[in-house]
């Protein structure tokens, strides 16, 4: 299959990730015979200094005729004197609704060889594995009015949701849910808001439509605190805007790194792929960055935009084997685990376990 992979890099360790991510996807096209073609295009403060604005009309051009977007990261401290819309991150909310995806896809996996990195438990957080679904396009990020009048000290932030975005977002959730372990939580407060009161009663009317999935709903607050007592309890886990920022990010606690997390965003007219980790331009080009973010969303673009799910179990599974084995970068590395690889050797790492793995595979076929 052929596949036009729109790279945006971006900012800081943005750069670094997505190179080992990109090599990951080349191996895998050779070895599956796929043309996968790379176009790279400008974000974020990168794009500032090149052309004035955080995303230039070519990217935009580049990335609509594209099949995928990998996005590394954007932000950068020297841009901070800017106003908001003209900040490298702005590029990254346009491109975004520039894209349309209005489901933002964030798993979070307990890994057995990172359980020392989670201030959890390791009886916690074992055999923990929640697929967060949050709706990317509304709540509180989007609606209108929103307003800061410095003068008055009075600033407004709008949340709206319509009948149909909820439904859009709730199906993905639904159907994700169905291919594993049919199990969906939604995350509202409905208990104060009139938005979540909409959300909940718009959740409950798609039951019917899959009977299989267990559906149980929880308010923020508590979805809080469950998380870090019972994240096992969890499967999918569908959210508004704002709260799956917040949670999403709280996961991190489970895997133990912001840069061991993926994401994809859904639903629009290209895919867009990006980790969770930010720019962090402090640690740029020393080679401290991790790298398995980006590679593990590398899988997420086999998985959702080229329909190869055997491969993206294959890049998982890798990256699994190389954890097992003791492999750290920085931000892994505790307990009496000392950082001993670089972004680049990281990267190397994962990419012999899934030629490794792949190479079994072709064996087993030939006989």
């Amino acid at each position: 299959m052929k596949l036009k992979i729109a790279t945006l890099a971006g900012d800081g360790i943005g750069p670094e990730v997505t190179h080992e991510a990109q090599n990951i996807l080349t191996a895998v096209a050779e070895a599956g015979g796929h043309e996968f073609v790379f176009t790279e295009a400008l974000i974020g403060g990168v794009a500032i200094t090149a052309h004035g604005t955080p995303l230039p009309q070519a990217t935009i051009d580049i990335c609509l005729d594209s099949d995928a977007v990998l996005l590394g990261a954007v932000g950068d401290n020297k841009f901070n004197a800017l106003s908001p819309d003209k900040r490298p991150e702005a590029g990254l909310l346009q491109i975004r609704q520039v894209l349309g995806g209005f489901a933002n896809l964030r798993p979070s996996v307990a890994y057995p060889a990172l359980s020392e990195n989670s201030p959890l438990r390791p009886e916690v957080t074992k055999g923990a594995d929640i697929l967060f679904v949050r709706e990317l396009l509304g709540g509180l990020y989007f609606g209108q009015p929103r307003w800061w009048n410095k003068e008055s000290g009075e600033a407004i932030n709008t949340m709206r949701y319509t009948k149909s975005e909820v439904v859009r977002v709730a199906r993905v959730a639904f159907e994700l849910a169905q291919k594993r372990r049919k199990k969906l939580t939604s995350v509202d407060k409905a208990n104060v808001l009139e938005v979540s009161q909409l959300w909940r009663a718009t959740v409950d009317e798609l039951k019917a439509d899959y009977p299989d999935v267990t559906v149980e709903h929880q308010l923020v607050d508590s979805m809080a605190m469950h998380l870090m007592n019972v994240p096992r309890n969890f499967d999918v886990v569908l959210t508004e805007n704002l709260f799956g920022d917040i949670l999403s990010d709280e996961s991190g606690i489970i895997t133990g790194s912001l840069g061991m997390l993926p994401s994809a965003t859904i639903g629009g007219t290209v895919n867009l792929y990006e980790p969770v980790h930010g720019s962090a331009p402090d640690i740029a080009g020393q080679g401290k960055a991790n790298p398995l973010g980006a590679i593990l969303t590398a899988a997420m673009v086999l998985r959702h935009s080229a329909n190869l799910e055997q491969e993206a179990k294959a890049i998982e599974a890798a990256v699994v084997k190389v954890l097992d084995a003791g492999h750290r970068t920085a931000d892994i590395a505790r307990g009496n685990t000392s950082a001993n690889v670089t972004t680049q050797q990281m990267g190397k790492l994962v990419h012999s376990a899934l030629a490794e793995s792949i190479d079994r595979q072709q064996s087993l076929h030939a006989v």
